[in-house]
């Protein structure tokens, strides 16, 4: 084989493995955005549970955590780490929500308002 030859191959090679990589590491991404429209989904279903215990919607996901006296209490609803989307950014929780009485957002995978992609806002319910 020939010089030229083998920079051809090299070259190839390379173009090979910069496709693949993209390929594998953009399918994590995807994963990260279903898994993070699965956990909002299941989280809403947690304020919803502890609205029907106390009669109230919490003034904070962390009421879902710890009971801070509160009566009809039967938590804990949640855990610590499930108030963190798959980037490890904190979702947020709004009340009045946009269409509803309240909102749960993960700012995506750049942790910034608004963006396209895996950096877009992804909202509940």
């Amino acid at each position: 084989m020939s010089l030229i030859e083998i920079i051809i191959v090299i070259v190839l090679i390379g173009g090979v493995l910069a496709i693949v990589g993209n390929r594998v590491l953009g399918g994590r991404d995807r994963a990260n955005v279903g898994l993070t429209n699965t956990q909002l989904l299941t989280l809403a279903g947690k304020v919803d549970q502890f609205q029907m215990d106390t009669g109230r919607l919490p003034e904070s996901l962390e009421q879902l955590v710890s009971a801070s006296g509160l009566p009809n209490w039967l938590g804990p609803y949640a855990k610590a780490e499930e108030l963190r989307d798959p980037w490890g950014n904190a979702i947020l929780y709004r009340r009045p929500g946009a269409a509803g009485p309240y909102e749960l957002v993960s700012l995506g995978a750049d942790g910034q308002p608004g963006g396209e992609s895996v950096n877009a806002d992804i909202r509940k319910p």
